[in-house]
């Protein structure tokens, strides 16, 4: 994964810069982004895919690119920054309670499977979270091997 700066303009005290940011997956796949960074605030002004994103991929892209753009930016050397060399400026939460909600997240997606309803709105509702985060923390628990890949189909 890699940031480097595009360009920066300066009205008075505001400044607002332009990243791009590359991530580089081992199967081949790219995601270039170009995002803007004024006043604390990120938008992503452009995503470009090769092989093009799902949408559950495209609902965790911010998590993709969070600390990145945290470090680019110079975040994360504040009271409430991690301590690992990942920087970023992020509420620090333990290891135990995040492998419980993906168990917990596992063991509804995978019923609402069997049952044949829609996995999402089950986590949803278990959980509480808007899609979008019911669509993050699936993938989170993908990656933690505890649910099967997206691309891998019965």
């Amino acid at each position: 994964m890699s940031v480097w700066p595009a360009w920066e303009v300066r009205e008075g005290e505001r400044a607002t810069r332009w990243l791009h940011v590359r991530l580089s997956f081992g199967d081949g796949a790219r995601i270039d982004v170009l995002a803007t960074v004024c006043e604390g605030w990120v938008c992503v002004e452009d995503v470009r895919a090769r092989p093009a994103l799902a949408l559950e991929d495209l609902a965790v892209l911010s998590d993709w690119i969070e600390e990145p753009l945290a470090r680019a930016c110079g975040a994360g050397t504040g009271p409430d920054a991690r301590d690992d060399a990942g920087g970023g400026a992020h509420r620090d939460r333990s290891a135990r309670p995040r492998e419980r909600e993906w168990r917990l997240v596992a063991r509804v997606y995978r019923s609402a499977r069997e049952q044949g309803a829609d996995p999402v709105l089950a986590v949803m509702d278990e959980t509480g979270y808007s899609r979008r985060g019911a669509l993050r923390v699936i993938g989170r628990t993908r990656d933690a091997g505890l649910l099967s890949p997206r691309h891998a189909r019965r």
